[in-house]
């Protein structure tokens, strides 16, 4: 998929921007948005230049008010004409999840800039990301329950993460909006600008990663800490310490780092993650991983 119709693509050095682009429906999600993000997301692991990737919204309203419920947002669970019976049928996949499941797996650092209202799927799409920055407009709405239904996209996994049980309980059960404040103070997001500040404040960190670290130690952290956090035991992550470290410590990028420190420069990391990531990754497809 190259030409886009819902969100925006756009480049600027090791940085790509991901723009939800649907201004006149306050960047309302749909399955073709979906689509879209996904094979972005695609493109961004299969480039190596791309060393981060911002999510925002098109306008200053919204980041995305939720799943397009009006029959132009190309159709959802709750008008199917043609309900199924069997829960495993491939059609009862969440759509949100099936997007968070993407971002959860992607190999470059996400980081979201959320520059206005962000409900039900706009504010989940954003819990599989590295770094969650809000405009002091942005207002978030975990909102399932008054609309008669349930967290989806995975949620109910990573909110509790990253927030707590006690205050996803808390905002799943009222589905009371919150504002930036809130957000900031119990967790979900890292910091709060002026709009205008924004995205100079994500593309910072951005540019932080990509001209000081290397990628694919970049992408191994990334994948570690969301994964061995959760594992049953941490001797699972020793396992999977101990092969990274072992691994790592005689590539060239761990040359360059250590060569870099000592001789007082800016490192120039050549290994890639479309050619260099370890022979055990992903190690979490091996039998007896949780």
């Amino acid at each position: 998929m190259s030409d886009y119709t819902q969100i925006r693509y756009d480049q600027d050095g090791p940085v790509a921007t991901i723009t939800l682009h649907r201004p006149e429906k306050m960047n309302a999600f749909t399955r073709t948005m979906m689509d879209e993000i996904i094979d972005a997301i695609d493109r961004t692991d299969a480039d190596d230049t791309v060393r981060g990737v911002i999510f925002t919204g098109s306008g200053e309203r919204a980041f995305c008010a939720g799943a397009d419920l009006t029959p132009e947002g190309g159709g959802h669970v709750f008008s199917d004409p043609n309900p199924v019976e069997d829960l495993s049928d491939e059609r009862v996949r969440d759509g949100g999840g099936r997007l968070t499941l993407r971002l959860f797996d992607s190999r470059k650092p996400l980081i979201s800039a959320c520059n206005g209202v962000a409900v039900g799927v706009g504010v989940t799409m954003q819990l599989p990301m590295d770094i969650r920055l809000a405009a002091d407009t942005a207002r978030f709405g975990f909102v399932f329950a008054r609309r008669g239904i349930v967290p989806e996209a995975a949620s109910s996994w990573f909110l509790p993460r990253i927030v707590g049980t006690p205050t996803a309980l808390e905002w799943c059960m009222t589905g009371r909006l919150i504002d930036a404040a809130e957000a900031q103070a119990r967790g979900l997001v890292r910091s709060v600008h002026p709009q205008d500040e924004l995205m100079d404040a994500a593309t910072a960190i951005a540019r932080e990663i990509a001209d000081n670290t290397s990628a694919v130690s970049v992408a191994m952290t990334r994948a570690m800490l969301w994964r061995n956090a959760v594992a049953e035991h941490p001797m699972m992550a020793h396992r999977v310490d101990s092969r990274a470290i072992y691994r790592l410590s005689r590539s060239a990028d761990a040359r360059e780092g250590i060569a870099s420190f000592l001789e007082k420069r800016v490192p120039r990391y050549p290994d890639t993650v479309s050619a260099d990531m370890p022979d055990f990754y992903p190690w979490w497809d091996e039998p007896g991983y949780q």
